[in-house]
């Protein structure tokens, strides 16, 4: 006789769900990391600029070049603000999916339990029953001597 478990389907949707929540903090964690590498990258080019103007300045380079050097600067942070409020949003939505992924494999660890219960008790009835079939034997064997 072979186990059938009732609630199988239960069990594969809850694996199914847990492998997307997987996904999802997969995506969010790439995201999370391109967002980071493009702050890194504004920031490393603002450091370069600074050194630039910091040139400039003691070359005694015209007021207009370090005007448009100063501009650029200034837009340069307002991106590294955006960008930063960007990564914080990434970081919040990547806790947010570890949170929904725990939460899953929570719901998939209850019904494997439930399932290795319902596998055990399985078990155990198809032991009792062969036990019982064994001492029936056994039983009409003694019988068959007796006589």
């Amino acid at each position: 006789m072979k186990f059938n478990y009732a609630f199988q389907k239960v069990v594969d949707l809850k694996t199914n769900e847990k492998t997307q929540a997987e996904w999802m903090l997969s995506a969010a964690i790439g995201v999370l990391q391109n967002e980071m590498s493009s702050l890194e990258q504004l920031v490393e080019d603002k450091r370069k600029l600074a050194a630039a103007i910091q040139e400039e300045a003691q070359k005694s380079s015209s007021c207009l070049k370090l005007q448009a050097l100063q501009q650029y600067s200034d837009h340069l942070e307002r991106c590294i603000a955006l960008k930063s409020k960007d990564v914080d949003n990434a970081e919040q939505n990547v806790e947010k999916n570890k949170a929904h992924l725990s939460s899953r494999m929570l719901d998939e660890k209850v019904w494997l339990k439930a399932k290795d219960k319902a596998l055990d008790a399985f078990r155990q009835q198809m032991l009792l029953r062969e036990q019982n079939e064994l001492d029936e034997m056994a039983t009409v064997r003694f019988a068959m001597r007796a006589r």
